[in-house]
């Protein structure tokens, strides 16, 4: 397939792209500056341009596109700007893709399964209704832009991505550092539920979706386990000797609204993925926990 990926610069656009050209895919790269050569494409999301021409010969457009959610303080200028990085560039390519009767007819288009908001220990499947927190809000407008496209009879699949588990960044960077002195630091009480997916699922469920009939959206986790439990497994695999815990009102201060990311409990089940006959590689906490100690970094 001729695949084109917005936000290939990020832990999974990068390892997604590798993945793909390494099974022989064509690739393409959209891109902000000017292209070098014909793996790249130019667009301009705020200005709200994008290389038509070039979009059209691609069977498929994966969106992984947008700022980093965890990276800044969630100020009020920072919440807008996490809002326009998804909505601008889910409303470009859905709008581009729906003009062109040659264009790609699927879009694999970034979401994130904080859209159900804290549920406690109820079990999410994808017909759950969205919730009222920030980040719902957040995936409520980014997937309603891509309304468009489907209206266009363009075949889109919102990828509800849980926490990715990669010893080279992402979630787990808070607490890789510690786990390799020895300590697992579990966030308040640990009893929260975190959905979470290996980085190589995660790439593997991708590439999966660029053919399997999925429409709408997809919860991209292997499973949902209590913090702790998750917790637990990574120190077993570090080696770890002690835990010690965090409490929720210093994370609270500490990060602000993106604490609830950390002290939320998200339950999500794969279900779109697993009845279309998706299988995980790395199906319990111990064997992703073992991953992500012995996983060697990305060549260069």
């Amino acid at each position: 397939m001729r695949v084109v990926v917005a936000g290939a610069s990020g832990l999974i656009g990068t390892a997604l792209v590798r993945h793909l050209a390494d099974a022989g895919h064509d690739v393409r790269r959209l891109v902000r500056r000017a292209p070098r050569g014909g793996a790249e494409i130019g667009w301009d999301p705020v200005a709200g341009t994008i290389d038509s021409d070039a979009l059209a010969t691609a069977d498929a457009v994966v969106d992984l596109a947008g700022v980093n959610v965890g990276s800044r303080p969630l100020t009020a200028a920072r919440k807008r700007e996490v809002v326009a990085s998804r909505v601008q560039t889910a409303g470009l390519l859905a709008r581009t893709m729906a003009a062109r009767d040659d264009g790609p007819r699927v879009l694999l288009q970034a979401s994130g399964i904080g859209a159900y908001g804290d549920r406690g220990d109820a079990l999410l499947t994808e017909d759950e209704p969205l919730g009222r927190t920030f980040f719902a809000d957040v995936v409520r407008r980014w997937e309603d832009a891509t309304a468009p496209a489907s209206e266009a009879g363009v075949r889109v699949a919102h990828l509800r991505t849980g926490i990715v588990l990669s010893p080279h960044g992402g979630a787990l960077g808070r607490l890789l550092l510690p786990l390799r002195a020895g300590v697992a630091t579990r966030l308040g009480d640990g009893r929260q539920y975190w959905s979470w997916i290996t980085l190589p699922d995660e790439v593997a469920a991708i590439t999966h979706l660029l053919t399997a009939p999925v429409h709408g959206p997809a919860n991209l986790v292997t499973r949902a386990d209590r913090h702790a439990v998750l917790l637990d497994a990574l120190r077993r695999a570090f080696g770890g000797r002690v835990t010690v815990p965090v409490p929720a009102a210093a994370l609270r201060v500490g990060l602000g609204d993106f604490s609830s990311e950390v002290l939320g409990s998200i339950r999500a089940d794969p279900r779109a993925l697993r009845e279309s006959g998706f299988v995980p590689q790395h199906a319990t906490p111990d064997e992703a926990a073992r991953w992500v100690r012995t996983a060697r970094p990305p060549a260069a």
